[in-house]
């Protein structure tokens, strides 16, 4: 008998970008709409070819805004990415800091606020860091280990892949997801459609545009009382192109030398 997928790990995959709501794999979507009930076009639509559209503007998005939160996890991401690896926003781990991220072409600039610098560096030596550079962007290239793996958030092809990759048909013995529409509601000012899909205890919902191109607005996890979502926006508009000013940034390998000389003390 195939093993169910934990709601937790759903909702902590959803934040992270998981494919959700795709497929043409999938079958049994609800019966059309024979009119319009605030739906606009999407009316004579299935909820299978509302998600199938709407999956299809995300993947061609050549940028977006991406915001993600969840009640699992104290992490949260707000980035303005681009397809040519530009970005710029913020990544929270809650009481282990926030970090404010700039990356143009290879250069990078991460600016970590003072509960970062204390959980990273234990002690005096913490505080003494936090005051020393508050306000100031730590710069390098992806060529740095460090900054190469906060880079991963600026990759918008890798988001777009597994939010919108191919689904595999469900196990042997488990029933077929069936799509669904909801009633029209309001998404930060814009009109959706919600489609759901309910599987594993795991209820998933894709807020889709009526009106204009039919993106993905929003889309939710909801499980044992626990919800992930993550909301888009601003597509295809430019990723702001302003960088720190030299006066404002230190070199990351001020960081290395920190962390190294933590490392070798734990190990005196």
């Amino acid at each position: 008998m195939a093993s169910r997928r934990r709601p937790a790990t759903a909702i902590t995959a959803l934040t992270c970008g998981a494919t959700l709501l795709a497929g043409p794999a999938w079958t049994g979507a609800a019966a059309a709409a024979t009119r319009d009930d605030g739906e606009g076009d999407l009316a004579g639509k299935s909820a299978q070819q509302i998600s199938d559209t709407a999956l299809h503007e995300l993947a061609a998005a050549k940028s977006l805004r991406v915001r993600t939160l969840s009640t699992a996890d104290p992490g949260k991401l707000d980035i303005s990415l681009d397809e040519a690896g530009n970005c710029t926003g913020t990544i929270s781990k809650g009481s282990y800091g926030r970090i404010d991220l700039v990356k143009r072409g290879n250069k990078v600039w991460m600016k970590p606020d003072a509960a970062f610098w204390k959980t990273q560096l234990p002690g005096k030596g913490g505080s003494d860091a936090a005051r020393k550079y508050a306000g100031r962007y730590l710069h390098g290239t992806t060529g740095d280990p460090i900054l190469q793996n906060l880079s991963a958030a600026c990759d918008l092809n890798a988001f777009q892949q597994s939010a919108t990759g191919p689904t595999s048909p469900p196990p042997s013995g488990h029933p077929t997801p069936r799509l669904t529409k909801g009633k029209p509601t309001v998404q930060e000012g814009t009109r959706v459609l919600p489609v759901v899909k309910k599987i594993d205890g795991v209820t998933q919902t894709l807020y889709v545009t009526i009106d204009g191109k039919h993106y993905p607005r929003k889309l939710t996890a909801e499980a044992d009382h626990e919800t992930g979502t993550v909301l888009l926006s601003n597509y295809d508009k430019p990723v702001p192109s302003k960088t720190p000013p030299p006066g404002k940034t230190v070199d990351i390998s001020v960081l290395e030398e920190l962390l190294r000389g933590t490392q070798e003390s734990e190990a005196a």
